[in-house]
Parts: structure tokens; C-alpha cells; sequence
């Protein structure tokens, strides 16, 4: 798939890091570091605007390494850009540790999969077709 975007930072293009990533990284676009202290909220720009094609959408995920080693994740995980969002892509990033946390120009912050989508029309019935599982939700199937 190619998609259409603008460069408007100082970095190469996400890129992915194995031939068989299902998801590519987004970097910082920093004019100076900026540190998050715990529980310190912030929308990192990227410095791209990306032109997806309909009936696509890129969800945008935490890193693990920055959730495993600095607590650091996104607070709308994942994150969706739709299709039509023709803006310059920021990640919001937040710290859940109690140790403050400095992002730099050029991290790595966040990875994004490009997913096909589709919308629903929806058709009211009275009942749904019986399942196993049923109605049973969070934690039904213990721990």
C-alpha cells in the first residue's frame, strides 16, 4: 500500500523494523525535550500529515518498552486516526510512573498498524443467536 504523506519535521519517515512488523514507529518532533512527570499528559507532534484512503484507518499503539521500562503509554490506547484527518499526527502520550520522564527529539513514542475498516449498518432484531460463551463478560473464564 503507498500512502500519501507530508514531511513536515526534521526525521526520516516512520519506517518499519523488521521485514515482518505489522507496525511502523512514529518519533518525536521536538523543538527542545520536553519531561513528563507522573501522571503529566502530552500530544508529542510527529511533524507528518498522512492522506489515508477510505475504508482505512491507523491505530495508533504504546510502544511496550516505554510502558515495560518507563511506564510511559498513551491515554487513548489505541489511538484511531480516521481516514478523513488530514492534520498533523500527535501522539498523546502519558506517565503512569512516579519518576519523571523526558522525551527527546527523534524517541521513538508510539507504533502504528494501517487497518482496513468498515462501516456497519445496523439491523434491530428482537433476540441474537445463542453461544456458548452467551452473555458471560469480564472475567467470566476466571482468572
Amino acid at each position: 500500500m503507498r500512502l500519501q504523506v507530508v514531511n513536515m519535521g526534521k526525521h526520516p519517515l516512520p519506517q518499519y523494523h523488521s521485514e515482518q512488523a505489522a507496525a511502523f514507529d512514529l518519533v518525536a518532533n521536538l523543538d527542545q525535550p520536553v519531561t513528563l512527570q507522573s501522571l503529566d499528559r502530552f500530544a508529542v507532534p510527529t511533524g507528518i500529515k498522512v492522506e489515508l484512503p477510505a475504508g482505512y484507518e491507523a491505530q495508533v499503539r504504546p510502544r511496550s518498552g516505554l510502558s515495560s521500562k518507563y511506564g510511559v503509554t498513551m491515554v487513548n490506547a489505541p489511538g484511531t486516526i480516521d481516514a478523513d484527518y488530514r492534520g498533523e499526527w500527535h501522539v498523546l502520550l502519558i506517565n503512569l510512573s512516579k519518576e519523571p520522564y523526558t522525551i527527546h527529539d527523534g524517541d521513538r513514542i508510539a507504533q502504528v498498524v494501517v487497518a482496513r475498516c468498515e462501516h456497519v449498518e445496523w439491523e434491530v432484531v428482537n433476540e441474537l443467536d445463542e453461544t456458548a460463551r452467551g452473555a458471560g463478560g469480564f472475567g467470566h473464564t476466571g482468572k
